[in-house]
């Protein structure tokens, strides 16, 4: 069997960017609109502020108004509320992010609820989530969305496929479970606990793996030809001393027996942030009573 065909996440980001800058340019000539997102970031995480950075960079490169708000480590949650309530409250900004983690002394979900859902572009709102379940207009969690995207370009037409989505989260598992069913796959939502769950792996013409646990899903537990979607970014040491990066999946075995998977890193990670340019367009052109252009 030949090797697995690699699905590049970095150039499918970048036409999605490209996409969005033109939808933005079309906005602004059309309807004197420019989307703009807000970011806030509590404390100083590097890795958090290393993706706040690239999001600023990507905002600005596709022509939208973005603004950075950052709180101290020490911040209390009713800080944080009165930044989102100012937000929710600014009619420039269309789309609202809280980085998370958040620090220990600030609780996550009061935070995410209190985003004004139409400003929701993390899509982690109840309401949001409640929609996608109903199969109503949500704003869409941007790494599913993502996966998404990179299937359909893979593979083109789901329907009727087997697909098994390996972690239950409120972020990737259980909406991606939900966008797959949308596209008439046949789902299983596995986690840590399911019986033979090599067994239940094995099954997947699609099988994504959004567990956080390096090199969990060994190549003897994929269907052969089946498009691997592989979501964890996990930092693992080496002899040397550093760290790099690997995936859910362990790889080179993968490589062996699947028709397509994605790399880590360069595979969904880089559709999260475009997703969630994706997702600021929308917002904005339903704030506005505007047709928002037709989603992935």
């Amino acid at each position: 069997m030949a090797e697995a065909r690699i699905i590049d996440g970095k150039t499918c980001a970048a036409g999605v960017r490209a996409e969005v800058a033109a939808q933005v340019a079309a906005l602004g000539r059309d309807h004197g609109l420019t989307p703009g997102l807000a970011v806030v970031l509590v404390g100083e995480d590097p890795a958090s502020a290393v993706y706040v950075r690239n999001k600023g960079r990507q905002t600005e490169a596709a022509g939208m108004n973005g603004w950075q708000h950052r709180l101290a480590a020490d911040a209390t949650e009713a800080e944080v509320l009165a930044k989102v309530a100012a937000l929710n409250a600014d009619p420039a900004v269309h789309g609202i992010l809280v980085q998370l983690p958040l620090p220990a002394q600030v609780e996550a979900r009061a935070v995410i609820e209190a985003i004004d859902p139409a400003k929701d572009v993390d899509g982690f709102h109840p309401i949001n989530a409640g929609r996608l379940v109903a199969g109503g207009e949500a704003l869409v969690p941007c790494t599913p969305r993502g996966c998404l995207i990179l299937l359909r370009e893979t593979l083109d037409d789901l329907a009727g496929a087997e697909a098994v989505v390996v972690g239950r989260s409120n972020i990737v598992g259980k909406p991606l479970a939900l966008l797959l069913l949308g596209q008439n796959c046949t789902v299983t939502l596995a986690h840590s606990r399911t019986r033979d769950l090599a067994g239940v792996c094995r099954r997947a013409d699609i099988l994504v793996a959004a567990v956080g646990r390096a090199g969990m899903i060994r190549g003897d537990w994929i269907k052969p030809g089946a498009a691997v979607i592989d979501v964890g970014i996990n930092r693992v040491p080496t002899e040397s001393g550093k760290h790099r990066l690997v995936g859910d999946v362990a790889f080179d075995e993968a490589l062996a027996v699947a028709g397509a998977i994605t790399p880590v890193p360069g595979g969904v990670g880089p559709m999260t942030i475009a997703c969630l340019l994706a997702n600021t367009v929308t917002a904005a052109c339903r704030q506005h009573g505007i047709a928002p252009p037709e989603a992935a």
